[in-house]
């Protein structure tokens, strides 16, 4: 197991008689680092296509909409789902959109992110989806993930889009005391989850999970297009979207969440509270700060729900689940906090809580009373790996590390699992 970045450095000076008489000394520094394998802009802009279904191998981000149910895999697509009978949910196509992590569905157009550009797609006949629109460069710093023990060089993106990293061995020549570019760029890149075919969607949004990045308005889309960065994009006509706000914070957003007229944005360091009565503007209400972590959040029209876990590059030390009181939006301050093993995604209907507490499984309370939530534990289902659900209308849609489960929670005291689709595991 690598425990260290690997790395070594030859320092050779080198003695270069110039035409003015001058010498100038350099150093010459060898190591291994991530170099970016390119796909030209054109093959890229061209790549979308539709398949047959594929096995699902790493599930991410999960959407539903009129009875289907799009599950991201990470950084190459989207699986489309007949969900018309949870018990019997059939996997209907494959969406092949590459770097996608994050979708939103408004009517019948899909949009997706892939790699650096936002894409609109019409869903219209799901077995024929048909690429409407396109803004590029809308997330000029979103790449794949290196290996992690070494650091980024030779990055050059005018040469294309990068979609993967091969570790090389770089040699470099520079003056001594100057900046080393084996490190320059690891901290500017955002990391990357009908019978005859037609789909009957209606108008209106869908439903995302609690990790979303994207979170529709009307025909607005926000998006956290990098984590300092919200933009507003008016996606009226998916030929001609158009951005029309941007917001920078100085926070790591992470998951949005909208609730009437009000959009909740989940950072590493607390919560955020936007009033989006303007759908083209946000305005900052308040937030509510907590200790560095990350965290997807949930509301109802008085509480707000927040988890924090440790394991990830937000060096949170606590795992817990906390309530927040925003029935004063302008000062949402914490109930409790209660202890998790490991939470991630979570949802709410009514007075019922889902939380996928990551190994720990799956945890079903009643929230009815917030001072006293982690002594009202309907169910627990344990021993599998728990990442995001999506609760509607007695059929909760869970996404976790073995497959996609299905639950009918129509009576609370007996919660029933209707399916499951396995995973094959993951591939590169």
């Amino acid at each position: 197991m690598k425990t260290s970045i690997r790395l070594s450095l030859t320092a050779l000076v080198l003695t270069a008689f110039l035409s003015s008489c001058s010498d100038k000394t350099v150093e010459r520094i060898t190591y291994e680092a991530n170099v970016p394998v390119y796909l030209s802009f054109n093959e890229f802009r061209t790549s979308f296509a539709k398949s047959d279904p594929v096995e699902i191998s790493r599930p991410g981000k999960i959407y539903f909409k009129d009875n289907y149910l799009f599950v991201n895999e990470v950084g190459k697509g989207i699986h489309v789902i007949d969900n018309s009978d949870p018990a019997n949910p059939i996997k209907k196509a494959f969406y092949e959109i590459m770097g996608n992590v994050d979708m939103a569905i408004s009517g019948n157009i899909l949009f997706a992110d892939s790699y650096i550009d936002l894409v609109a797609i019409d869903i219209s006949d799901i077995e024929n989806p048909v690429e409407a629109g396109r803004i590029e460069n809308i997330f000029p710093e979103v790449v794949p993930e290196g290996d992690r023990w070494y650091p980024y060089a030779m990055v050059d993106k005018s040469k294309g889009v990068i979609v993967d990293w091969d570790v090389k061995t770089v040699t470099e020549e520079r003056e001594p005391g100057s900046t080393w570019n084996g490190y320059l760029y690891r901290g500017e890149m955002m990391f990357m989850t009908a019978a005859d075919g037609a789909a009957k969607l209606s108008a209106g949004a869908g439903t995302a999970g609690s990790m979303a990045r994207f979170m529709l308005n009307d025909h607005y889309l926000y998006l956290i297009a990098h984590p300092w960065m919200m933009k507003t994009v008016d996606v009226a006509e998916a030929e001609d979207m158009s951005i029309v706000d941007s917001i920078n914070v100085s926070r790591n957003m992470e998951t949005l969440f909208l609730l009437g007229e009000k959009l909740f944005v989940g950072t590493t360091t607390g919560m955020l509270i936007y009033d989006v009565t303007d759908a083209t503007r946000p305005g900052l209400i308040s937030h509510y700060d907590h200790i560095n972590a990350c965290d997807p959040v949930v509301a109802d029209e008085n509480y707000a729900y927040v988890t924090l876990r440790t394991g990830t590059t937000c060096s949170n030390g606590q795992n817990l689940l906390e309530v927040i009181d925003i029935s004063s939006i302008t000062s949402p301050y914490l109930v409790k906090s209660y202890p998790m093993y490991n939470p991630h995604g979570l949802g709410i209907d009514g007075d019922l809580l889902f939380v996928c507490d990551g190994t720990a499984g799956l945890k079903i309370y009643d929230k009815s009373d917030p001072l006293d939530i982690i002594n009202r534990k309907i169910a627990h289902y344990p021993g599998f790996f728990t990442y995001d659900v999506i609760p509607m209308d007695g059929t909760l849609m869970l996404v976790g590390e073995e497959g996609i489960y299905q639950y009918d929670y129509s009576d609370p005291q007996n919660i029933v699992e209707l399916s499951q689709i396995p995973i094959t595991g993951d591939e590169k």
